[in-house]
């Protein structure tokens, strides 16, 4: 009987590149919005010396990666209080995304199609999801873990 292989569907996380690539698309994003007139407001209050790592951080396990967020820095909770309380901003969240799509390039991930646009479509989305508390931190429920995404969409949280 002939051995039947199967190929097995690598994680966003896999195909962007693992933990390096998603470095590298933190700083080239994080680079962008402190270029941009708009964007850049968002960490005019100071930011963390290493956000740029925690950002990559949480992408890499939202993206099928180690759980590194959630073990070491907080959980779904965490994050959506940090963007919390901050009002519409509309104009804001979509210079993020456009910048987010220059950073792909920047940080010079994959060409591949599917996962560029899987990984556009994951960062609309978490953007959304970022700005679904505008009046206050305190309407972010409690305990939520970090919100994973698939190659077909959001799959938890």
């Amino acid at each position: 009987m002939a051995l039947q292989l199967t190929m097995m569907t690598p994680t966003i996380y896999d195909a962007a590149g693992g933990m390096p690539a998603l470095i590298d698309l933190a700083h080239a994003w994080h680079e962008r919005v402190l270029a941009d007139p708009v964007v850049s407001h968002a960490f005019s209050h100071g930011f963390h010396p290493q956000h740029t790592e925690r950002l990559a951080a949480y992408w890499a396990e939202a993206l099928g990666g180690p759980p590194a967020f959630s073990e070491a820095l907080g959980n779904e909770s965490t994050v959506l209080r940090m963007h919390a309380g901050n009002g519409e901003h509309t104009d804001m969240d979509e210079r993020a995304i456009a910048c987010f799509d220059l950073a792909l390039d920047d940080a010079k991930l994959p060409a591949d199609p599917r996962l560029r646009a899987t990984l556009q479509a994951y960062f609309r989305w978490a953007t959304h999801r970022m700005a679904a508390y505008p009046a206050s931190p305190n309407d972010v429920p409690r305990g939520l873990p970090v919100a994973r995404w698939s190659w077909e969409g959001p799959t938890e949280g």
